[in-house]
């Protein structure tokens, strides 16, 4: 008879050093791809920016043995390869724009990335478990609202493209809603697991739809009043639909309950009903959606629409396309510029890159064994989707566009905090996941005794 210690499963960090040590070579041929394709030569810096990404990448890998043995070992390979393919694209738009790499973007994404590495090792460090973040769910929840509430300060605060989400310290610049998604992750998991029993309770059934009692209304209505103030205080679309669709997906996890989908669609129809007749900028948005080559508009889709059509299926190459006509690229529009030079295929297998991040995220929720783990986990892999698709579906005229930054693509260091942090809260609860039941810590005092019903 098998013992259950025989059925220990593999820890999985063999294979991520082998993942590891592909993804970084996928990003050093890149690199020399544009150098080559821009200048004709090979980059005098090429051995020492590779040894510069194993160097980051290795150390991430170490920590994972000490610390995490079990977590997954796809996650730092993908989210290496992905902010690996950004720093890239981010010299090249450099090389488009005549600046030298010592003063140029990609320099300063990849001291962002360092940067961020660091304080996700840190958080692996520190937080050897993650039901220890239960006990500051309201902490959270308050942090995530003066984070918000940031922008609109006098002085600190600052406007760019019409949207007020940014701080300004001295030359110092933050994006403090990319740090706050993270804070009301925990604090969506921790309160739903509280109240998910009273969430969950039945009321009247209209059309075939469960509703909830008119009483347990107060938390998605609470939610939707947040989203509507950012977006008409900081008129800011893609954080308002990211932090609302964040809530309504983690209250569905939470109660199984398909009418809180319903409810939720209803008060974003009513919610975009009032913005679309309440501001201007909104306005200019849907119809820069509806009629992107309409005269007397900005032309900023248009062209990244022409760029994404200018690639075709395998795109132009690295270093041969034109990234640079189309305003502000090394942010909003990064996702055309590989659309133009590595086309239709390398897309979709960027793309499939997300999925399977996703993926493994929401694999590490189904499998750790406490409830506010599985919530957690699911909303910030939901988090990571709900992004991807809200900036890819305003590129491509799905959506209008929204403003929001490409996952450890775009440049921008206070996105590549907060998503490595992410990363760094997937692999912690994925290494409880994977972990057998005799190696698994105790149980906290915040913990409590039932888990989420599995979906």
């Amino acid at each position: 008879m098998i013992s259950v210690a025989s059925l220990t499963p593999r820890r999985g960090r063999n294979v991520e050093l082998l993942l590891l040590v592909i993804a970084v070579g996928i990003v050093v041929l890149a690199y020399a791809n544009v150098e080559v394709a821009a200048r004709g030569e090979l980059p005098a810096n090429l051995l020492a920016q590779t040894l510069g990404l194993l160097a980051i990448a290795g150390t991430f890998h170490l920590v994972l043995r000490w610390r995490a043995s079990y977590a997954d070992p796809l996650l730092l390979p993908i989210v290496t390869l992905l902010n690996g393919l950004g720093l890239v694209m981010l010299h090249r738009i450099d090389i488009a724009r005549g600046n030298e790499f010592s003063s140029g973007l990609a320099l300063r994404q990849l001291t962002w990335s360092a940067l961020a590495v660091g304080i996700a090792i840190a958080v692996l460090v520190v937080l050897r478990d993650h039901r220890l973040l239960r006990r500051y769910t309201y902490s959270a929840g308050l942090a995530a609202v003066v984070l918000l509430l940031m922008p609109l300060l006098p002085f600190i605060g600052r406007e760019e493209f019409g949207a007020r989400i940014w701080i300004r310290v001295g030359s110092f610049t933050f994006q403090p809603g990319e740090v706050a998604k993270i804070a009301l992750a925990i604090f969506f998991a921790g309160y739903l697991v509280s109240a998910r029993d009273a969430l969950s309770v039945s009321g009247k059934k209209v059309l075939g739809l469960i509703l909830p009692r008119a009483k347990d209304l107060g938390p998605i209505l609470v939610a939707w009043v947040l989203s509507l103030g950012i977006l008409v205080f900081q008129r800011d679309l893609g954080s308002s639909l990211l932090f609302f669709g964040l809530f309504i997906a983690m209250l569905y996890v939470a109660t199984e309950r398909v009418s809180w989908i319903a409810i939720g669609l209803a008060l974003l129809g009513v919610g975009a009903y009032f913005a679309y007749g309440t501001f201007a900028h909104l306005q200019t948005r849907v119809h820069l959606w509806l009629d992107p080559f309409a005269p007397g508009q900005s032309d900023q889709v248009a062209k990244g629409l022409m760029g994404l059509a200018a690639g075709g299926l395998v795109g132009t190459g690295l270093g041969r396309g034109r990234p640079t006509e189309t305003y502000v690229v090394e942010s909003d529009f990064i996702f055309t510029a590989f659309g133009e030079e590595l086309g239709l295929i390398g897309l979709f297998a960027m793309i499939l890159l997300y999925a399977l991040l996703v993926q493994r995220g929401l694999r590490a929720a189904v499998g750790v064994r406490d409830g506010f783990g599985k919530l957690l986990a699911t909303g910030l892999a939901f988090s990571i989707a709900l992004q991807c698709f809200v900036v890819i579906g305003g590129l491509t005229r799905v959506i209008p566009l929204t403003g929001l930054t490409t996952p450890f693509l775009s440049a921008g260091g206070s996105s590549l905090l907060a998503n490595w942090t992410i990363v760094a809260l997937l692999l912690r609860i994925s290494d409880q996941a994977r972990r057998p039941l005799d190696e698994t810590p105790p149980k906290v005092s915040a913990e409590p005794t039932e888990m989420v019903r599995a979906s």
